[in-house]
């Protein structure tokens, strides 16, 4: 079975095991990646990944730039990658950037509140979803233990406001809260990937969320450096479900909203 994974992010080989150690520290959990290149390519190829969609996070507004133009460097060198743009609440010119980012062949817009310190819902980002809805897809980090930056609720109430706005809700809508993201995100139009969820759960709890949400809404992805992209794939295998639920969210879901 082929797979595209819809949540992986790398580094520059100078700084990639720190990054990647510092993504540990942060979520006080994860395996030893080191955040190069190289290690996603080959540890996701041995497990049938062909194409991988690279999420890029600024934490600082400074930092936007070179970090998009690390990203489209990498897909101009890297066919089978897909990458999206960064942009922070705090930045000035974030509309310039997006036209930008556009430019570099970049596909889509990454968000993670929690590390950017800003809400889903900070009114500063309403000319963003008002700019890219229905052109360009968004993928936002959901939940997280210390803050609320990325309650579910605030990402329902973005999808309110802004109706053709095309997201995909990171780790089942909410990271360790996926009750909570049940409860705000079953009946809104977005999607949802399964990465850095199948650790946490019982098998029998992961096939009861995917049959809820239906494996058309749900996508397939290993969050690298966090997690080892080979081992992802045999978590996401040995769950009960359908060979044709299995191909819909190893593929079929990304490709559509990725449009590849």
């Amino acid at each position: 079975m082929k797979f595209i994974d819809m949540h992986a992010h790398v580094y520059p080989d100078a700084i990639a095991a720190k990054a990647a150690q510092s993504i540990r520290n942060y979520y006080h959990l994860g395996e030893n990646m080191d955040g190069t290149i190289s290690t996603v390519l080959h540890r996701g190829q041995e497990a049938g990944i062909v194409h991988w969609l690279i999420l890029p996070v600024a934490v600082k507004p400074d930092h936007v730039r070179s970090i998009n133009n690390f990203t489209a460097q990498q897909v101009q060198q890297h066919s089978c990658f897909t990458g999206f743009g960064t942009v922070h609440a705090d930045m000035e010119h974030m509309m310039e950037e997006v036209d930008r980012i556009r430019t570099m062949g970049l596909k889509g817009i990454k968000l993670h509140p929690d590390c950017q310190r800003f809400n889903i819902d900070d009114p500063r980002l309403f000319p963003l979803y008002e700019e890219v809805q229905g052109k360009l897809p968004m993928m936002i980090h959901l939940g997280d233990e210390n803050f609320d930056y990325s309650h579910p609720a605030r990402l329902r109430r973005v999808l309110e406001l802004f109706p053709d706005l095309q997201v995909c809700a990171a780790h089942f809508g909410g990271h360790t809260m996926y009750e909570t993201a049940k409860e705000y995100l079953s009946d809104t139009s977005c999607i949802l990937d399964i990465s850095s969820t199948l650790m946490f759960l019982d098998p029998k709890t992961a096939e009861g969320y995917i049959r809820h949400y239906g494996a058309e809404r749900l996508a397939f992805g290993t969050d690298y450096p966090v997690w080892d992209p080979k081992k992802e794939v045999q978590r996401f295998l040995s769950l009960n479900i359908s060979d044709e639920e299995k191909e819909q969210i190893a593929w079929k879901t990304a490709a559509r909203f990725l449009n590849l």
